[in-house]
């Protein structure tokens, strides 16, 4: 079967993000049954927080089921220096990205 990049929408914070024909390749040898339902930023989050023992995403505010709303850390783009709101904690050793900048690096396979 030939797969071909296809953009999709984060559950989590909205952004468009790329399922890349590559990832969707490994999705199906996997048999996995779903597309991703979070872009890369917001899995990285995810999984930061279920490593620090926090499964249910309550500690930030997440789609743990409380409905409170998500928590935003301000950012400054490592792209075009423009600020941004990210759904995580930046750090310092992984580049941030606003939203738009988001979109073309991730289209690139960066």
């Amino acid at each position: 079967m030939t797969y071909v990049d296809r953009t999709l929408t984060c559950v989590d914070c909205g952004a468009e993000f790329v399922h890349s024909a590559e990832d969707q390749e490994y999705y199906a040898q996997k048999e996995f049954a779903s597309d991703p339902k979070r872009c890369p930023s917001c899995r990285v989050a995810r999984r930061s927080m279920r490593d620090n023992g926090d499964a249910s995403g309550r500690e930030r505010g997440g789609s743990g089921g409380n409905g409170g709303p998500r928590e935003y850390f301000a950012a400054v783009c490592s792209r075009c220096g423009n600020q941004a709101q990210v759904p995580f904690k930046p750090h310092m050793d992984r580049p941030v990205y606003c939203s738009d900048c988001f979109r073309v690096v991730h289209a690139q396979g960066a």
